[in-house]
């Protein structure tokens, strides 16, 4: 199936643990510039930059992107996008993938699957991405998400403890067992319609402890297709550490 998409990626500037970072350079461009190429490599068929900053607003004029001014309190990029679709007057049916600025390592083509996903997931609000958990070291990292699915392939949970939790210990020679444990990653797509609902939905308890917006959906039983990531996504970047081995990638990349 050929889903028919736009991408949309909120971009703030203030950053909890690197401020500024969708300006900072990467091999000679800013962050955002290689977020919105990665964009360029799938099949959308329009990219936005949703900002209320005036550097970020610069920074895709001077690369030629498109950007949509957006107001500055949003608590979030879904209320970010949200107001791009309304104030641009996207039919209601259109799929919208949301693309973080700070994933300047995202194929192209995990774009496509997440919304090739939800094109084809007639039964779903929401459709996301996730992969077998293969770290050790993942299970305990409250910043690496996890999440279990139904038979069908539907979100029954997302969580940033080990689930499922295995009640009978784990050989410790493989730590895991990929088959059930599954790392989320933070790629969504939304039908415009379902997107505009979701944003005047009252914050789930669950959401607001684990600080997972997707939980927002679940509590309110709305459906989630988690899709197998076909290509891996790469590091996004929250720290200063996460910046130099992106900076290593494209260097690498462009030599």
């Amino acid at each position: 199936m050929t889903a028919s998409f736009d991408v949309i990626i909120p971009a703030r500037y203030g950053a909890s643990r690197l401020p500024g970072k969708l300006l900072r350079d990467i091999a000679g461009k800013p962050m955002i510039h290689r977020t919105y190429e990665r964009a360029r490599e799938s099949k959308a068929e329009q990219i936005i930059v949703a900002t209320d900053d005036d550097g970020i607003a610069r920074a895709v004029d001077s690369f030629g992107g498109t950007v949509f001014r957006s107001q500055s309190e949003h608590a979030t990029g879904t209320d970010r996008i949200a107001e791009t679709v309304e104030n641009l007057r996207f039919e209601k049916n259109r799929i919208i993938v949301n693309l973080q600025g700070d994933e300047p390592c995202v194929p192209g083509g995990l774009i496509d699957q997440v919304a090739e996903c939800l094109a084809g997931a007639t039964e779903a609000e929401m459709a996301t991405v996730s992969l077998p958990l293969v770290r050790h070291e993942d299970v305990n990292d409250p910043s690496v998400v996890k999440v279990v699915v139904d038979r069908s392939g539907y979100a029954l949970y997302f969580s940033r403890a080990p689930i499922p939790f295995f009640r009978e210990d784990v050989p410790t020679d493989s730590g895991i067992h990929p088959r059930y444990m599954r790392r989320h990653i933070g790629l969504y797509a939304y039908r415009v319609g379902y997107l505009s609902r979701f944003v005047t939905l009252e914050p789930s308890p669950l959401e607001e402890v684990e600080k997972l917006e997707q939980l927002r959906a679940l509590w309110h039983g709305d459906r989630i297709a988690v899709a197998t990531a076909e290509s891996l996504p790469g590091p996004g970047v929250d720290t200063l550490a996460d910046l130099e081995e992106v900076i290593q990638i494209f260097e690498r990349r462009d030599r």
